[in-house]
């Protein structure tokens, strides 16, 4: 028989964020090695549902067979332990965890503690836990009792390659209009820092340099509309340009382009735009939080404490003005990229943590 599991995700699976890359990646590497999935979309309102999404997630979990091994996006498993322990005799619950939901910026302590109670109810629930790092696997095990032999890293893929014209020192920063063009890639949302980048570039305006941020500008309409805030306020109209979401070709041409890649997050399950950069052989500048050191060695990026904005203007500073260190960390991320994972691996070792489960 061919091997067949259910794939649960919250909201649409084609939304261009990471966590989504993701799934999307993962389902179509499972599928290429002949598994078959069936893919059950909930409502878009996780890791908050309302009885009516609640309602919907607990009609269509009670309709799968008995025995089946049901992935879970942890957006969606962590809100919803009762399901979770409910069919937990029944059903081979596998929790998909990018970063545990109580990590995400911008919570009351309430909200905070209730999200805490519900994943680690929830999580204990499940047969297998697969994490995005290494990181997120010492959280679980230390914040949300799961025990470690449960738990199985598997790192995101990428299938990109530095731009020849980089790799061949083909790039001059005058080959970009207004000098150095520094490239952010993150849905616009408080966990992402976009508002500390803006405050430290303020500080910088006598340096030749444009911010291209790329990302949704759809899921955090308040962060939006303060980060342009941000921009009218500090004087940047025009060098700093809110892209929104692009296609892969399009974020393609944008690291290409790109002399410096910047991501001040206030925290990271693995940070895949990261990744992603390091691939493309771009510096990184990026914040201590979560699991970036893990994800940025030291010979690649300069890393600041999350919020610090004086420290991130600093490392931006001199990332701008000492082109010769600049490329000592194009090439440290250039080997580090090379050392990354592909999707094909990352699909591999997702799928051998499947086989492992019994009933």
């Amino acid at each position: 028989m061919r091997r067949r599991i259910v794939f649960i995700v919250p909201g649409e699976l084609d939304s261009l964020t990471g966590g989504y890359g993701y799934d999307r990646q993962v389902i179509a590497g499972l599928r290429e090695a002949g598994w078959v999935i069936e893919v059950l979309v909930l409502d878009a309102s996780y890791p908050w549902p309302g009885e009516q999404a609640r309602a919907q997630a607990a009609v269509s979990i009670a309709a799968i067979p008995d025995g089946t091994v049901v992935v879970v996006d942890g957006l969606a498993f962590g809100a919803l332990p009762e399901l979770a322990e409910l069919h937990a005799r029944r059903l081979l619950w596998v929790a998909l965890v990018h970063h545990p939901l109580a990590h995400e910026t911008g919570l009351t302590t309430a909200q905070r503690d209730q999200l805490a109670a519900s994943e680690r109810r929830a999580l204990a629930a499940a047969r297998a836990v697969i994490v995005t790092s290494a990181f997120t696997a010492r959280s679980l095990v230390a914040d949300f009792q799961v025990v470690a032999g449960r738990i199985t890293v598997v790192l995101p893929g990428t299938e990109v390659a530095p731009s020849p014209k980089r790799l061949a020192g083909l790039i001059r920063e005058d080959d970009v209009p207004g000098g150095l063009s520094l490239l952010c890639v993150a849905t616009l949302t408080p966990r992402k820092g976009h508002e500390c980048l803006i405050d430290a570039l303020a500080g910088l305006k006598d340096r030749p340099w444009t911010l291209h941020c790329v990302g949704s500008l759809s899921f955090s309409p308040a962060t939006v509309a303060s980060v342009r805030a941000a921009i009218d306020r500090q004087g940047l109209q025009g060098r700093v340009c809110l892209h929104g979401e692009v296609s892969a070709d399009a974020l393609s041409a944008f690291h290409g382009r790109a002399d410096l890649f910047v991501l001040p997050s206030f925290f990271e399950g693995y940070g895949m735009a990261l990744a992603e950069a390091l691939a493309h052989g771009l510096p990184v500048c990026s914040t201590t939080a979560g699991a970036i050191p893990d994800t940025v060695p030291a010979d690649a990026g300069v890393l600041v404490p999350a919020g610090d904005v004086p420290a991130l203007r600093g490392a931006l500073a001199r990332l701008i003005d000492e082109p010769g260190w600049r490329a000592t960390l194009a090439r440290g991320a250039r080997r580090a990229g090379g050392d990354l994972p592909t999707w094909t691996q990352a699909a591999s070792l997702f799928a051998q943590t499947l086989e492992r489960i019994k009933a």
